[in-house]
């Protein structure tokens, strides 16, 4: 039976209350992949719904049919496989925010879990949700760039593995097909790496202002390896290339550092909105990625040391 509703109009006029949409709860991957199959592309996965459930009271999303993967266990882990962690993709904020093991390797990822939302957002929310709403201010999109993460999407005829930079096609758009799923992040281990951070944001748990993140890696001779450098909620796709050609090869330093953050303000699009000036933006994409840069070296040369 079809949930349904009247509809309202709220005092502003906006509505409040989603259309009406049929339901059924998936028992396994494979049986949410034949749901997706016969119900067509007017179907949606939910999972946690924090940002799905917003844009259905307000008829942004109007699915006909609601498929929910909250008992799709198998898709709920962390497991590190050689020179990878393996996460499922309904594996919830809380449990990545706890984790030692990912603190250890990633601790980006502990950084950013820590200014998402509020503790019900992270108890409910997965990163499977967070990476396939592909919201341009959404955390953990730019971690996963930053860290050369890839995502496994399962569909009926198999699955398939994608670069982040495949997987986000735009603005809240993936390339995950209406009749498939996210079911897995890949995050490679590298040596002697560390990574960081850093979010501006206008009250706790709000959407960014402006983000940064780093992951640094060195070579034996402590200079830089490899570097990766993403900005969150300011214009920028992908990472900042011409920074990153300017730190290779050499040793971390706050003079690159400094150097660095002007070609992250430079290489960002910002738009001006409530949150703040085009100016006020780019300042921030210069300091935060000062910031990350400085903490995800010092992280790795701990690591290199230990």
């Amino acid at each position: 039976m079809p949930f349904s509703n009247a509809g309202h109009l709220g005092e502003e006029g906006i509505m409040q209350i989603p259309a009406p949409f049929d339901y059924a709860r998936a028992s396994s991957v494979d049986d949410a992949l034949a749901l997706l199959e016969r119900h067509g592309p007017e179907s949606l996965i939910v999972a946690g719904g924090h940002s799905l459930l917003p844009m259905m009271k307000l008829r942004l999303a109007r699915p006909e049919w609601l498929i929910d993967i909250n008992d799709l266990f198998e898709l709920d882990f962390i497991v590190r496989d050689g020179d990878r962690l393996r996460v499922g993709a309904m594996t919830r904020h809380t449990t990545l925010f706890e984790s030692d093991e990912v603190r250890r390797l990633f601790p980006i990822i502990t950084d950013a879990e820590r200014t998402i939302a509020d503790p019900v957002v992270r108890n409910r929310g997965t990163i499977g949700g967070s990476l396939c709403q592909a919201d341009p201010a959404e955390d953990l999109s730019t971690v996963c760039i930053v860290l050369g993460a890839e995502a496994v999407i399962r569909g009926t005829a198999g699955e398939r593995v994608v670069s982040m930079a495949e997987f986000h096609v735009g603005p809240y758009e993936t390339s995950v097909a209406h009749n498939e799923l996210l079911v897995e992040v890949r995050l490679p281990i590298r040596p002697r790496s560390g990574s960081a951070y850093e979010k501006v944001e206008r009250r706790v748990g709000d959407w960014a202002v402006a983000a940064a993140g780093a992951s640094v890696s060195l070579a034996e001779d402590g200079t830089i390896d490899h570097v990766a450098i993403g900005l969150t909620a300011i214009g920028l796709d992908g990472t900042v290339t011409e920074a990153e050609a300017m730190l290779h090869g050499k040793a971390p330093s706050e003079e690159l550092f400094v150097e660095a953050g002007r070609l992250a303000a430079l290489a960002c699009d910002p738009l001006a909105d409530q949150r703040g000036a085009i100016d006020y933006k780019r300042h921030l994409a210069d300091e935060l990625t000062r910031r990350v840069l400085r903490r995800a070296s010092s992280r790795a040369a701990e690591a290199q040391e230990g």
